[in-house]
């Protein structure tokens, strides 16, 4: 079985569009899947939409309240417990705003047969972005480049947020002691799998940039980065040499 996690905060505009769109990939493809919905009470009422959704869509769409805005990191944790409680063998990362192709599902199931992780990466051959400024660009390849060295790992795109992980690998990693957010919580993430010995393999994406809503990038999701990627160096002595 496969989850598809989906953190969301002000996606009024794509939730139920979204929903559809992954819902017609199960079908037309004949995978046994559901959606778990992780909002951090949008105030434009995202959360309290969906959970009138997913009343109508048991087993199929599942939603995870939470009473604030506590960052992606948590609501993709709260998601990928949901996800394990639920069964699923697989386990998605998603954006909800469309900049991840849902088309793009069974490419990942395909390259799970011989992974453990499959990420959707920008920056090998085939993959690229679209509608993006210059200034993001160079934020996300230098990121990558930059937690790439220091923690030696050979993955061309360490910040990318479209990702199937098997149940195995949440299920060794504890959880409960990642400590990142945002765009280090996709570069610990990738750094503890690889420590724990599991299979990463990159798969080409077309990454489009949201057309509904607003971007949650900051400087300080940055900056956080940043720091995280010297804090997991020195935490882990495999790699201090």
């Amino acid at each position: 079985m496969v989850s598809i996690v989906l953190p969301t905060y002000n996606e009024v505009d794509n939730f139920k569009k979204i929903v559809r769109e992954i819902l017609t990939v199960f079908r037309d493809n004949n995978i046994n899947g559901n959606i778990i919905i992780v909002d951090d009470n949008s105030p434009d009422q995202t959360g309290v939409m969906a959970q009138r959704l997913s009343e109508n869509m048991p087993k199929t769409l599942y939603v995870i309240n939470r009473e604030a805005k506590m960052g992606l990191g948590s609501a993709y944790i709260a998601g990928f417990k949901k996800a394990l409680f639920l069964g699923a063998d697989y386990i998605f990362e998603m954006d909800a705003d469309f900049s991840h192709n849902p088309h793009s599902i069974p490419s990942f199931l395909k390259a799970m047969k011989d992974s453990d992780l499959v990420i959707g990466s920008r920056y090998i051959n085939g993959g690229s972005t679209k509608n993006w400024e210059l200034y993001r660009k160079l934020i996300s390849r230098f990121g990558t480049l930059y937690a790439k060295t220091i923690l030696k790992l050979e993955i061309n795109d360490l910040t990318s947020g479209f990702r199937c992980y098997k149940r195995q690998v949440l299920e060794k990693i504890n959880l409960d002691q990642i400590q990142s957010d945002g765009y280090s919580f996709q570069i610990e993430m990738a750094f503890k799998t690889k420590l724990a010995g599991f299979k990463i393999k990159e798969i080409p994406i077309v990454f489009a940039d949201r057309k509904n809503g607003i971007s949650k990038f900051s400087k300080k999701i940055f900056w956080e980065a940043f720091t995280v990627v010297w804090k997991l160096r020195f935490q882990n002595k495999e790699i201090k040499n």
